[in-house]
């Protein structure tokens, strides 16, 4: 396959426009607010996301370069087909569910990560325990996707892929450290742009090419292969419930999303930008869907890919960009790459801030530097940035099997955080004893039920077990459901035990090592207690943000909105008055 100078420009160009809108975003981050407030700013973004800004780049967080060709894929391959495209339908719920229930309880409370309800109620020990899954999470996901889209590169313009993946990276990684969330939100303005453009552009000429045949007869009929609307197997009912459960509620502990929630004017606007983004990714998907479903319907030795076809080849992971190359005439196949760079870009940049954001307060701040400046938090944030995204540039080149990694974190996600989360937002009297060990239970079942992408043995077989052609053992049972619900239910027991047995004098107060249950009136307790006080928190979600800084634990994490309700409402003032 010959080089393609016209479709290097085509990607010098876009990635050169992304980058001048992420140093103009930089630009706007440096005269929003006051000097003072800078980490914020960069985190959640001063709090002034809008509507239009908001739904964007949360609809582009998840309409990744893992979303599109995992899409297209997923109908492509005949032993799946549409019903298995489960990304599409799953997200959307995630971001209807996570609107519905999480974004104004979050949003409400004045958070700034993911992590801060963790830190309030359980301390700051926990709070470390969950950033590991958290990042693994991030890091591995950024890794993927950068991974993907070398691949994708270089099948269309024929360079080398561990250059396309580090140019890639370091674009991503440049405006994001300098710019922070405001960067990454208004580059995937363009970036979602792009991937509506590009991928609608392409499919009508993909559709239209001599060796595709109608995508209507092949959706019911088989042709050049089965179906692709696909079929769910009576015996394989339950793989795909489990899988679609991990979609739905593992897609929302996420700090990428929680980040724009955070991020938002208000907790309403925080509910109404899940909902849009919801209705995105939906919209988003249909041309990957179309895309999976030429590939399915074309006679590909009636084209210049030749035979065996892409699924022969184990190309099938590929089918996006290779539908790009050769059904498309070359500058729309160019249009096209574009518009996977860009999903791919607008994934990782929020996974690299995700990860540094959390390190830098979470971390950093909240359990050793509780008396660090914001010149000093900002600093740690663009190390980690800088840190962050090298590490996942290292994985997609060297690591064999990185989205065997990502699977497994994002397995833990679902197992470990959500119910995490659960707890710490809708069951009062959960404690870190409880936290604790439905962490170290939902780990174990998961861990021991095994991963056929890292060729991890299980060691518990559940019902419906089998072998695969490769010697790997699949799990038909929904294990880890499973341990998802497992983690839950023994955080709240345990919790609800050792409250008991302490309060109880079953045991003595100094057995309480993690001054969790006795000893509220601890130094560290109090700070916890300090936040969640009924008669200290005046919620009034259209309040202008002006987040102050303390050196202390609890004013770190105090609702700074309703200080500043309270200080100008008419009816405090009238009641001090008389």
């Amino acid at each position: 396959m010959a080089f393609h100078v016209e479709g290097l420009v085509a990607i010098v160009v876009f990635y050169l426009a992304i980058l001048a809108v992420g140093i103009w975003a930089a630009w706007k981050t440096k005269n929003t607010g006051s000097e003072g407030d800078r980490s914020e700013a960069i985190i959640v973004g001063g709090r002034d996301i809008g509507l239009l800004v908001g739904g964007f780049t949360m609809t582009a967080t998840w309409v990744g370069g893992g979303y599109i060709n995992g899409t297209a894929e997923a109908v492509y391959v005949p032993d799946y087909g549409l019903a298995w495209a489960q990304a599409p339908i799953g997200y959307s719920l995630s971001l209807i569910l996570g609107g519905l229930f999480f974004a104004k309880p979050m949003r409400s409370k004045g958070y700034v990560t993911m992590l801060d309800p963790f830190q309030q109620l359980y301390g700051k020990r926990m709070g470390g325990l969950l950033f590991i899954p958290a990042l693994m999470g991030e890091m591995f996901w950024a890794a993927a996707i950068f991974s993907a889209l070398g691949a994708t590169i270089s099948v269309i313009i024929d360079i080398n892929v561990n250059i396309s993946v580090i140019i890639s990276a370091l674009i991503a990684t440049m405006y994001t450290l300098v710019g922070g969330l405001y960067s990454v939100a208004y580059t995937d303005v363009v970036q979602l742009f792009c991937i509506f453009l590009g991928l609608w552009i392409s499919v009508p000429f993909a559709m239209s090419h001599p060796a595709v045949t109608d995508i209507g007869l092949t959706a019911v009929h088989q042709v050049y292969q089965a179906p692709w609307l696909g079929s769910i197997n009576s015996l394989d009912i339950y793989t795909w419930l489990d899988n679609f459960f991990l979609l739905t509620l593992g897609g929302i502990p996420w700090q990428a999303y929680f980040q724009r929630v955070l991020s938002s004017s208000s907790a309403t606007y925080a509910q109404v930008l899940s909902f849009l983004a919801a209705f995105g990714c939906l919209v988003m998907a249909i041309p990957a869907v179309l895309i999976g479903a030429i590939g399915a319907s074309t006679a590909w030795n009636q084209t210049e890919y030749g035979v065996p076809d892409p699924k022969s080849k184990k190309e099938a992971d590929m089918i996006l960009p290779i539908v790009l190359q050769y059904l498309c005439p070359v500058y729309i196949s160019f249009f096209g790459l574009g518009a996977v760079s860009a999903a791919v870009m607008s994934s990782a940049d929020s996974s690299i801030l995700s990860a540094s954001s959390m390190f830098a307060r979470n971390i950093y701040q909240l359990s050793f530097r509780q008396n660090a400046s914001d010149r000093e938090i900002v600093w740690v944030m663009r190390i980690t940035v800088l840190l962050f995204g090298a590490s996942a540039t290292a994985m997609a080149l060297l690591a064999s099997s990185v989205y065997g990694l990502w699977y497994l974190s994002s397995d833990l996600v679902y197992i470990i955080i959500f119910p995490q989360l659960l707890c710490v937002l809708f069951i009062k009297g959960t404690n870190t004893y409880g936290a604790i060990a439905g962490y170290l239970f939902g780990l174990v079942l998961r861990i021991t039920g095994g991963e056929p992408y890292l060729y991890l043995q299980p060691l518990i077989y559940y019902p419906g077990w089998y072998q695969d052609d490769n010697n790997l053992y699949i799990q038909r049972f929904p294990f880890k459901t499973l341990a998802m619900l497992t983690s839950f239910f023994t955080n709240v027991i345990v919790s609800y035990l050792a409250k008991y047995l302490f309060e109880s004098g079953t045991l003595p107060p100094k057995l309480d090592f993690l001054d969790a249950v006795v000893a509220r009136y601890s130094r560290e307790h109090m700070d916890k207690a300090t936040l969640v006080k009924s008669d200290n928190i005046v919620l009034n979600e259209l309040a202008p943000v002006n987040p102050r800084h303390s050196l202390t634990l609890s004013s770190t994490f105090t609702n700074k909105e309703a200080f500043n309700y309270v200080d100008s409402s008419p009816e405090l003032s009238n009641t001090e008055d008389n």
